[in-house]
């Protein structure tokens, strides 16, 4: 299934293709994976920045992935075999419950590809709300959007947000890089 058909289906993908190494490059090139013991990807879509992240941490490390989107999280625990990694069919409004289960009271970091952009004001706050709740005190929040609509709500949301841009992704997209 591509990214374009389901992005036609369903309101919560919100891209028209798989995300590319560049903007992974981007996105995941200043981040500190070395102390990480916990990492949670909003929006793993097809994987791409799973495998990325996978790359990076340590064999200690977990990695959570959320995606609601449900012929994605299948495709996602088909072609991903690895203990590190949980796949969520869940929204990422419920990333407290599955951090408490898994023994783990705060995200060393958050990764999101989530649309936000495209989601309803209640969801959105929501989500944030409960990212700068479960977020480590050191930790920071990844996001990328194809246009700079939410960086006042994220300047909301967090202490200090950082914003570039990646002009080889299709379509181009907005990198916002978050601490509390």
């Amino acid at each position: 299934m591509s990214y374009l058909s389901e992005f036609i289906k369903n309101r919560s993908v919100g891209a028209v293709s798989s995300s590319s190494k560049s903007l992974g490059r981007l996105m995941f090139g200043k981040l500190n994976y070395s102390d990480a013991k916990i990492i949670v990807e909003l929006g793993g879509g097809r994987g791409v920045f799973t495998h990325e992240i996978l790359k990076l941490m340590s064999s200690e490390c977990k990695l959570l992935v959320f995606e609601v989107n449900e012929v994605f999280c299948n495709q996602l625990k088909s072609e991903i075999q690895d203990k590190r990694v949980t796949i969520i069919n869940d929204s990422a409004e419920h990333i407290g419950k599955y951090l408490q289960q898994h023994q783990f009271e705060k995200a060393d970091h958050i990764i999101s590809s989530l649309p936000l952009s495209m989601f309803s004001l209640e969801l959105k706050e929501s989500i944030l709300q409960n990212t700068t709740r479960f977020l480590g005190e050191m930790g920071q929040f990844l996001q990328f959007q194809y246009a700079p609509f939410d960086y006042k709500r994220l300047k909301s949301h967090f202490g200090s947000v950082k914003m570039s841009f990646s002009m080889r992704n299709f379509p181009p997209a907005f990198v916002y890089r978050c601490m509390l």
